[in-house]
């Protein structure tokens, strides 16, 4: 257990879970064993399917013998009209996984099982669960609420600043799908739709080179992106959006938010409009734009608390907020800037996805 005596912290290699159940004392604990006794053979039954699990899908889907890896690859097989591996799916199908695990059987309020920032959700009936979520430097830019009558089961994030590999220039693009494996998938593929094809200051290296064992292989992946004009980043922004439209028309996702260079975009709605919202009115700073909220904050921290109805916190790239607005330290490397955790806090946000580094699996 954490510190904190609520949650669940599991590691095995490149697997690192924080596991959180809501509920009677003694369901939570049982959930707890259910967790631990599942996790033991997670990784060994993936390594022994990787090689598979590295080629491309096809719109049939294969048969795995595990249960992880087919939860890959049933994830991204409607997605295979683009280059898609099952190991775009893997962090958010073990915590689908691990989450069904620990739920069976169990009588719990609600649940989530994070993956280094992929997360699967559990509600029972009339419960909910509101998220909000820290992008380029400006605080929060958004916020939704997930309700047991959505079909959202799944959060995920990707972005070329992680350390799993992106072919495109997104800073970040969460995703919320009705599975962690699904949202995993779809936040990859989008990322990588989030780009500017040839620009000159883009870095870019052969994934082979990188990571010899890639399921890339010797596709480019971003190593580097230069300060982008307006315009650029509005045309890279345009791609990414496109291709998260045609995912949520699909009914391949429920929604999305899509960051690069202190701008954003969005698509499909979840959240009832700010305007809706028992919160104090935002500060002028603020401007509201889409499902998510604002894609950005003029206002800063200032700003993040009038939406959000919190004392405003010190968010300037590093630090903690004051005292009795966050129960748990935040985590935040301001260096890799990832984009990719979960932490439970105090004024009516339950889920904080802040910059974190993130596991590969």
């Amino acid at each position: 257990m954490l510190p904190d005596g609520r949650r669940l912290h599991l590691n095995h290699g490149p697997i690192d879970l924080v596991i959180e159940a809501f509920g009677a004392a003694d369901e939570r604990q049982r959930a707890y064993r259910q967790a631990v006794d599942r996790f033991g053979t997670v990784l060994d039954e993936l390594v022994a399917e990787l090689t598979m699990l590295r080629q491309p899908a096809g719109a049939r889907a294969r048969r795995f013998r595990g249960a992880v890896a087919q939860r890959m690859e049933d994830a991204v097989s409607p997605f295979s009209e683009r280059f898609v591996t099952p190991m775009a799916a893997v962090a958010g199908a073990v915590a689908d996984e691990m989450l069904a695990a620990m739920i069976a059987g169990r009588t719990l309020e609600r649940a989530y099982v994070n993956d280094g920032g992929d997360i699967a959700i559990f509600l029972a009936e009339g419960e909910e669960m509101k998220a909000a979520i820290a992008g380029t430097g400006h605080g929060f830019d958004g916020r939704v609420t997930i309700r047991a009558q959505h079909a959202v089961r799944g959060i995920a994030t990707s972005g070329w600043r992680g350390r799993s590999h992106s072919l495109g220039i997104a800073d970040a693009v969460t995703v919320l799908a009705s599975s962690g494996a699904a949202a995993d998938a779809a936040a990859t593929l989008i990322a990588n739709a989030v780009d500017l094809p040839g620009h000159e200051g883009v870095t870019r290296a052969r994934a082979v080179d990188l990571a010899p064992d890639s399921d890339l292989g010797e596709r480019l992946v971003t190593t580097g992106v230069p300060a982008l004009s307006s315009e650029e980043v509005a045309e890279a922004l345009g791609r990414g959006l496109a291709a998260a439209e045609e995912f949520r028309r699909r009914g391949l996702i429920a929604a999305a938010a899509l960051f690069l260079q202190g701008e954003g975009r969005s698509c499909g709605r979840l959240a009832p409009p700010l305007s809706q919202a028992s919160s104090p009115s935002p500060s002028p700073g603020y401007a509201p734009s889409g499902p998510f909220g604002p894609p950005r904050f003029a206002g800063g921290g200032t700003a993040v608390a009038a939406v959000l109805g919190l004392a405003p916190p010190p968010f300037t790239g590093g630090g903690r907020p004051p005292e009795g607005v966050c129960r748990n330290p935040w985590i935040f490397q301001g260096a890799e800037r990832s984009y990719r955790y979960l932490e439970l806090v105090q004024g009516g946000i339950e889920c904080l996805i802040l910059p974190s580094a993130r596991s590969r699996f």
